[in-house]
């Protein structure tokens, strides 16, 4: 456990990094980019052009267009079970008799 004075000081960091428009928060990754995922929010956390091409980079990187109807359905259609006749239907049972 830390005592108090070491939490005092944490929240006091803490407090200091929020002002400076800091916000802490988890990733999970995998180990092995452990450094690199540091060192991209180090990058990321300075001012200046290194850190606006960094942010550009990333944000190219992991854009998404808008997504497009129908999606399921053409994953569907390329699923290997296509054509293969399946009988998917159930036999209607009816439930057992409960006594309330």
């Amino acid at each position: 456990m830390t005592n108090a004075a070491q939490q005092r000081a944490t929240r006091n960091y803490r407090a200091r990094l929020e002002q400076r428009g800091f916000k802490r928060f988890e990733v999970m990754a995998l180990e092995t980019d452990r450094d690199m995922l540091r060192t991209l929010a180090r990058r990321l956390a300075e001012d200046g052009p290194e850190a606006d091409r960094a942010r550009a980079a990333v944000k190219a990187l992991v854009a998404v267009g808008p997504r497009k109807p129908g999606g399921i359905l053409a994953a569907l259609r390329r699923s290997p079970l296509v054509g293969a006749d399946l009988d998917l239907s159930r036999p209607r049972i009816e439930g057992r008799r409960v006594d309330l």
